[in-house]
């Protein structure tokens, strides 16, 4: 007898086709009670869906009867054979147990960290193996699920080819990251040379995208940034896309049209895990899902976003002047405060951008985006690349980097150079708009950031 899911329970329609059938399950125990006539209730959960699903135990019903099964605690797992009936009060199915055994217990349930009452999200921090038994890392795992396979569907769906980019590299994609160096157990370079995790793999997805036209890569990056915000992690994933014979706004328009496509498929397949994380942290409702859907991105140029800053300068810390980077305030500001809305902004200067960004007519812009979204800001970065060889290498030499090490990038531009665009997507960041996190380190399974590694 195969086992059937909670979430496929709950879906039946018709359950007149199980009656007198039975059926097989399992799951943790969220809940259990007792009523005086004797009956016990218990409420288990498989994974499937973020809903449980009661168990109904009824001592002359079952078989191996023992008082093992009644004395089990919250988090011991289950298998249960029975019947599923229809509460007659509250319409929602239930099963009504023949045969249990038990699979796992708590062995000692004073220690179990993982206990029925409330615990803050920096507690279950420090239980990040257990933490997934919350109902609430339970549906942002969901969530994530989705999103990342429909990346994967919408990107394939439009011929997109996935392209698995190194981890481990001896190049700086950025010019100017803070990188991670791997080194052997003697202390030596196993390359013969500097090497490194990687902070992107845009670099070597550019060179597929020079034979195949359109390719992506999703996949962990790291930055050993001494970061220690709400938005930042040592570890996390990141979307790359590069195309062919596309400009800036061809980017903006695959990346929106992605966004909303994900986003639906969110609200359809993630209902109710989006209904309790609204409950959980006090969301009215799913206005700010449904903007993202309906593609609401106000474009403003870089040199306006400076203007509307410089204006109203006495609220931020630093100073405002044209060339600067836009800060986690600033973003904060334009999005929530200035424009109450996700922007998308464009053409920044050249001298606070990588090298390989292609450079405007003024020469003192790259042809750029960023797209941000109120509360986590930046997720999602993008130019077009610098096609021309004579170009590439003074914008190099610019950022004082060693053409030698770019040698293979260089060749691109060497050999049947074309014009192409990519962007990056921090999956992170997207998630925390999306579940309402207030904290990165809450919506990826194992965060890692400086000074914890304990997982």
């Amino acid at each position: 007898m195969n086992y059937i899911s909670i979430l496929k329970i709950q879906k039946i329609k018709n359950i007149l086709k199980l009656k007198n059938k039975i059926i097989k399950l399992y799951g943790w125990i969220k809940n259990k009670r007792y009523s005086k006539i004797g009956i016990y209730f218990i409420d288990i959960k498989d994974g499937s869906s973020i809903n449980s699903i009661q168990i109904i135990l009824i001592k002359k019903n079952i078989k191996n009867y023992n008082k093992k099964i009644i004395n089990l605690k919250n988090g011991s797992s289950l298998i249960i054979w029975g019947k599923i009936k229809i509460n007659k009060k509250n319409k929602k199915k239930e099963i009504y147990a023949t045969n249990i055994k038990i699979i796992g217990k708590i062995n000692n349930s004073k220690l179990y960290p993982i206990s029925p009452k409330y615990h803050s999200l920096e507690y279950l921090r420090k239980y990040s193996h257990l933490r997934i038994r919350t109902y609430l890392i339970e549906s942002i795992s969901r969530i994530r699920n989705t999103l990342i396979f429909n990346i994967h569907k919408y990107l394939q769906k439009h011929n997109f080819y996935w392209i698995p980019t190194p981890i481990i590299t001896s190049l700086d994609t950025e010019g100017n990251s803070k990188m991670f160096q791997i080194i052997n157990n003697n202390n030596k370079y196993f390359f013969n040379k500097k090497a490194f995790l990687t902070v992107s793999g845009q670099l070597n997805l550019e060179t597929y995208a020079c034979s195949l036209s359109k390719v992506y890569n999703l996949g962990p990056i790291f930055r050993a940034e001494n970061s220690n915000t709400n938005k930042h992690l040592a570890e996390f994933w990141m979307l790359e896309v590069e195309l062919v014979l596309a400009n800036i706004n061809k980017i903006i328009q695959l990346s929106t049209n992605m966004l909303s496509f994900c986003f639906k498929k969110i609200l359809k397949y993630n209902n109710d895990d989006i209904n309790f994380i609204l409950k959980y942290t006090k969301k009215k409702n799913i206005n700010y899902i449904n903007n993202i859907i309906k593609k609401k991105f106000i474009k403003i140029q870089y040199n306006d976003v400076i203007k509307i800053l410089k204006k109203n300068s006495y609220l931020f810390k630093n100073k405002i002047k044209w060339g600067i980077d836009i800060s986690s305030e600033h973003e904060k500001y334009l999005t929530k405060k200035y424009f109450n809305s996700a922007i998308i902004i464009q053409n920044y200067p050249k001298i606070i951008k990588p090298f390989y960004m292609k450079n405007n007519n003024d020469n003192i812009t790259v042809s750029s985006i960023d797209i941000i979204l109120p509360k986590v800001g930046e997720i999602i970065g993008g130019s077009e690349r610098e096609e021309n060889i004579n170009i590439l290498d003074k914008n190099i030499k610019e950022k004082k980097l060693n053409k030698k090490k770019y040698w293979w990038y260089r060749d691109l531009r060497k050999y049947g150079t074309i014009k192409h665009s990519g962007f990056g997507l921090g999956i992170e960041r997207l998630l925390m708009y999306i579940t309402n996190m207030k904290n990165i380190r809450d919506v990826i399974p194992y965060p890692r950031y400086p000074k914890y590694l304990n997982f």
